[in-house]
């Protein structure tokens, strides 16, 4: 059962930023709740109905929004540049506000976290501060730190904004696609973000944690997740064949078994 969209004021800056949301099998009010963070150009809409799907085959309740400068979401004012440490505010700031805001009780309400790409990154950096308030996380293709394959296929991404209908596919899910495209895309094109590198941080993550990534991944090689893996030793690692940068949409349904067998010997173990 999916919620209507709905729309959350958040004080992150002046003024406060508008935050688009849905709530999803809000029914099972007993249920874990599972947050979902998106891509570098996700949205609420562009995951489609995967949390939806993953929501219903695991019993959980979900959480979908989209950050500021996506979907519809209040946008990135045209001088506003991103810094190299904008996920690490993501983490920090803005995920943390937008719970107390809707009344999410960190404490109680037994959080897990499914992040993509950026959001996977964010999902790793929110568990590295505040691992004591989640049951868990699950990161697909997420960054740990900037490679050449990385960069190469972001570069490639710009000329596609500039020269295609990229723009105009991402006017589908976005209100303002140039405050998400060039928010991104400038970023991590900048020569300063080359240095990002969250790898150290991994160790103070004592959650469960299950990594997964295509093995056909354009954005990143399987070395992201395998570095979470030897600073996070309780990282389960799943290495999809035949699959690119998106699992849950490459093969969603091969995710979903790999998930629920993850999620369910979590729960299991944590509720005996």
């Amino acid at each position: 059962m999916t919620g209507e969209l709905a729309f959350a004021e958040v004080q992150w800056g002046v003024p406060p930023v508008r935050i688009e949301y849905q709530w999803l099998c809000a029914h099972n009010t007993d249920a874990p709740l599972m947050v979902f963070l998106h891509e570098g150009l996700g949205s609420v809409s562009m995951w489609r109905d995967f949390p939806l799907r993953l929501c219903e085959a695991l019993g959980c309740r979900g959480l979908v929004y989209s950050r500021p400068a996506y979907g519809q979401s209040t946008a990135r004012a045209d001088a506003d540049r991103w810094r190299p440490d904008f996920m690490h505010r993501q983490a920090y700031e803005v995920l943390p506000a937008l719970l107390q805001v809707l009344s999410v009780d960190v404490c109680s309400d037994k959080i897990w976290l499914f992040g993509h790409s950026d959001g996977g990154s964010i999902a790793l950096l929110y568990a590295a501060r505040f691992s004591n308030y989640l049951q868990g996380a699950i990161v697909l293709a997420p960054h740990i730190m900037v490679e050449d394959i990385s960069v190469q296929s972001i570069a490639q991404a710009r000329t596609a904004y500039l020269e295609t209908d990229l723009r105009a596919r991402l006017a589908r899910h976005h209100a303002n696609p140039d405050s998400a495209f060039w928010g991104w895309n400038d970023i991590w094109l900048h020569p300063e973000f080359r240095a990002w590198n969250v790898t150290d941080e991994l160790g103070a993550i004592t959650c469960p944690l299950l990594a997964v990534q295509g093995v056909n991944d354009e954005y990143g090689t399987l070395e992201q997740i395998r570095g979470i893996a030897r600073k996070a030793p309780q990282c389960e690692l799943v290495e999809l064949a035949d699959c690119g940068h998106s699992p849950h949409r490459d093969h969603s349904d091969r995710l979903i078994e790999a998930v629920s067998h993850f999620y369910r010997r979590q729960h299991k173990e944590t509720n005996p």
